[in-house]
């Protein structure tokens, strides 16, 4: 099948509101994302010359709870976009719906432990 590139192809190509919802959510995070890591490239490394981005400025940083959230943000907006690519890859490429199963069992639980992963880490520097 092919993909939708409308919003109309999307709505007559969707077999569920959730799968339209997911069509319209990549669009919105791929260009938050976009912004997200821009500006943080930008915060880190362009603002601030390279000397002075060490590890000690970057656990400063992240002391600030709004660096945190930025942080936490580009994360999880990044997992999700991420994960539902690759969902739809899932199903484009696992045509047994058993071992599609399976597969996406494993998938969403290495998605779920790198989120608690990256969560825990962010939060953790103090």
């Amino acid at each position: 099948m092919i993909r939708a590139r409308t919003y109309t192809d999307a709505r007559t190509q969707a077999h569920s509101n959730a799968e339209l919802n997911w069509w319209i959510f990549m669009r919105i995070s791929g260009l938050i994302l976009m912004f997200l890591v821009l500006g943080h490239v930008y915060m880190t490394f362009i603002q601030v010359s390279e000397s002075d981005a060490t590890y000690d400025a970057v656990i400063n940083k992240l002391g600030n709870p709004a660096w945190k959230l930025y942080d936490w943000l580009i994360l999880v907006l990044a997992l999700l976009h991420g994960t539902n690519g690759a969902r739809y890859v899932i199903e484009d490429y696992v045509r047994s719906r058993p071992n599609r199963a399976w597969v996406k069992m494993f998938f969403f639980t290495l998605v779920g432990l790198l989120f608690a992963f990256g969560t825990v880490g962010l939060m953790a520097v103090k």
